[in-house]
């Protein structure tokens, strides 16, 4: 019986497939890590062999432990931005993959923009002309891979993000497809029309014959090659990692957003189906269906668990990460500490990479328990702007946060969030909410279950966290961080 999907989640530092059945319950799942490659400094690379090998090796174990006969169908969901060029001929990488953490073309984006095509690109594909997306990093292994000559005289180079390379491998190279919340991550779509753009990719110097199609993130992508996995399974559903854990989240309506507490934190909004433009955030693609077309407004902060393995690894305040929560709970509040962790400039909403780190508020009654509460507001407190800017944007208040992520097991991160945002804070029963969207991408799709609703009616929750503050409170707690950050942002330095 055909009772269960399978989510095949390719991250960054490794790969993982998960089995649910149709009450959302885990089945079986496998999980393999491949290596991070930095050949100089501000590079990162991966071998797109490896992320190949190690994502079928998840498919077969967790097949495998469940049984063939249960799987339904795939749903693929990915690492975003990062790029890969290959020969079609052959299926042999030209060169690594580059990785949306790369930062080598930041001097190519900053030669566009003196162009002034950063109008342009804002336009159309509603993100910044940055080197964190993936026409540049296209273009860069098209002019200095020593293997790519001989393949783009043969007409035989293709390019594509992670979910291109790995269901050209998955199908044994029948299907070279891209799905449109993938490609509006690229600079080359444009977003409105879900399509490629001519003349961005005239722009970047990527020819449109090298890009995948673009289809629906609910399509028919093919089926497994049989002789992999020794069945043929549909693979019905692609989707960009963030939308995935948007639409795992149940997020379909502008008045509910997710936030994912990791490194750093990718908070993201649903805005119907016409893309909601703001100076300050992203504009992107959620999913599409149907002829539909969804879009979501996302906001990137740069620090987020990353300042609480500063506190650990950089001054030694914390054994663990996961001991933050009891030393900040040894003191009932900040005590007007107040910290910015711009240790790697300032993300969403204001994109000062040279904005720098501070405490403010230190006394010598300050305690190493100030100082770690005081990280946990950070990380709300950067969640609040991005929210603030959210609203602005939509013109909808937002009524709950739904969160995942390693950093959302804090009990006292999720209150302090509640508290200064005023609504709920939801936190989910299954936390690899990426995978488990990706799974009922592709279980809406097959008809595992009849529509999105009855997906997410499945849903469990672990906790619901309720705002304890009053409006004055927060408002003062807010005024101070706003004051702190102003005082570390590039331009207002001495």
């Amino acid at each position: 019986m055909k009772d269960c999907v399978l989510a095949l989640d390719l991250g960054t530092t490794g790969n993982r497939a998960v089995v649910f059945d149709s009450e959302l319950r885990v089945v079986a799942q496998s999980y393999r890590e491949f290596p991070q490659l930095f050949p100089e400094p501000g590079w990162v690379e991966h071998d797109p062999e490896r992320i190949w090998s190690t994502a079928l090796a998840c498919l077969q174990d967790a097949l495998k432990a469940a049984g063939k006969g249960r799987v339904a169908a795939i749903g693929i969901t990915n690492q975003r931005e990062t790029v890969v060029v290959w020969n079609r001929r052959t299926s042999k990488p030209v060169y690594n993959a580059i990785v949306w953490q790369d930062r080598r073309t930041a001097d190519a984006c900053v030669a566009l923009r003196s162009r002034g095509a950063e109008a342009t690109v804002r336009r159309r594909t509603g993100l910044f002309l940055d080197p964190y997306f993936s026409a540049t990093k296209i273009r860069w292994i098209l002019d200095h891979s020593p293997d790519v000559g001989p393949v783009l005289q043969a007409g035989a180079a293709v390019a594509g993000t992670i979910d291109a390379w790995i269901l050209w491998k998955l199908t044994g190279g029948q299907v070279f497809a891209t799905d449109s919340s993938n490609a509006s991550r690229t600079l080359l779509c444009n977003i409105e029309k879900a399509a490629w753009d001519d003349e961005l990719c005239s722009l970047f110097g990527v020819a449109r014959e090298m890009l995948p199609e673009i289809k629906p993130t609910l399509s028919d992508f093919g089926v497994t090659a049989p002789d992999l996995l020794g069945v043929e399974i549909p693979i019905v559903a692609v989707a960009g990692d963030q939308q995935a854990s948007l639409f795992g989240q149940g997020g379909f309506t502008p008045d509910v957003a997710k936030n994912t507490y990791g490194t750093g934190l990718f908070l993201m909004g649903h805005t119907g189906t016409k893309p909601a433009f703001s100076e300050k955030l992203l504009s992107t693609i959620a999913w599409s269906s149907g002829g539909v077309v969804e879009y979501a407004i996302e906001g990137s902060v740069f620090v987020g668990g990353a300042a609480v393995q500063w506190l650990r690894d950089g001054l030694g305040l914390v054994k663990s990460a996961a001991e933050v929560e009891s030393v900040a709970k040894t003191v009932p509040d900040s005590a007007g500490v107040v910290f910015v962790p711009a240790l790697t400039g300032l993300g969403a909403p204001y994109w000062d990479a040279d904005a720098r780190g501070a405490f403010f508020g230190l006394t010598r009654g300050t305690q190493r328990g100030h100082l770690a509460r005081a990280a946990l507001e950070a990380m709300a407190f950067q969640t609040v702007d991005v929210v603030r800017e959210m609203e602005r944007a939509t013109g909808r208040p937002l009524r709950k946060l739904q969160v995942d992520g390693g950093a959302c097991a804090n009990d006292l991160l999720l209150q302090i969030q509640s508290d200064l945002l005023g609504i709920a804070v939801e936190r989910p029963a299954v936390r690899e909410t990426t995978a488990l969207g990706a799974a009922g991408l592709a279980g809406v799709a097959c008809r595992l279950w009849p529509d999105r609703n009855a997906f997410a009616s499945r849903r469990k929750l672990d906790r619901v966290f309720e705002p304890q503050s009053n409006p004055s409170e927060r408002d003062r707690a807010y005024q101070r961080w706003r004051w702190a950050v102003d005082r570390t942002l590039s331009s207002k330095r001495n």
